[in-house]
């Protein structure tokens, strides 16, 4: 006769990383990145972008410091080793500041999509050889091929963030993190729209610094020394 398992305590069940509570975060450490800002950190459930799930940025103007928000994240991939992908970006990041932030030059990768940026977003998401991959897919993008991505990144040791505009915010999405970001008083507005546990209380106004500044914008038209690298990853799409 098999031994009946014995009962777990629901303190232990509750006790666990990867399950949250409404009322409370998700705390899974080891699946974030730092932002780079404690007090978005703070806020992010494990304390930091996720690893492993759809991050849905949401903006509208360009050039508010959007990217400089997520460069500390993407240094400190970059300083792990991990390779990292812009799939059809507006303009190309100029080289010198990204790599003043810290960002290695040679294992970060453009793809000119055309139009199939979710496709090719979804097969680097799937191939595991990413630490980090950032889209920008055309406006019409639907909830299944918003689905097919967070499948694609479910699970997995990447950083995946999805651009979109604000007005995608009243639609209902499968990305776990939605922000919405806006210039306001010379600072970057931060609003957490969707997290797993409690909502956000009110949005953040966070001071962007932007390495090479003086010199260059962090990202603009100027063209980056990988950019040649586009034209033959064309052929994935």
């Amino acid at each position: 006769m098999n031994a009946m398992p014995s009962p777990v305590a629901l303190a232990e069940v509750l006790a666990r990383g990867d399950v949250w509570r409404g009322d409370a975060l998700a705390s899974l450490p080891d699946a974030s990145i730092p932002s780079g800002h404690p007090e978005l950190d703070a806020e992010l459930p494990g304390g930091g972008w996720p690893r492993g799930n759809l991050t849905e940025l949401l903006v509208d103007r360009a050039s508010i410091g959007e990217m400089s928000l997520l460069l500390p994240a993407l240094a400190r991939l970059s300083a792990e080793g991990g390779w990292l992908a812009l799939v059809a970006p507006p303009w190309l990041p100029h080289a010198p500041a990204w790599a003043a932030a810290g960002l290695a030059l040679e294992r970060l990768v453009i793809v000119q999509a055309g139009k199939q940026v979710a496709w090719c977003f979804e097969q680097l998401l799937a191939s595991g050889g990413f630490a980090g991959v950032l889209a920008w897919p055309e406006s019409g993008i639907d909830a299944r091929a918003l689905r097919r991505l967070q499948v694609a990144a479910e699970g997995r040791p990447v950083f995946a963030g999805i651009w979109r505009s604000t007005a995608a915010a009243a639609a209902p999405s499968p990305a776990p993190l939605r922000v919405a970001l806006a210039a306001e008083a010379g600072q970057l507005s931060v609003r957490i729209l969707k997290r797993r546990g409690r909502p956000a209380a009110r949005p953040l106004a966070l001071s962007m610094s932007r390495p090479g500044r003086a010199s260059r914008a962090v990202a603009g038209p100027q063209l980056s020394v990988i950019a040649a690298r586009s034209a033959a990853l064309a052929a994935i799409a």
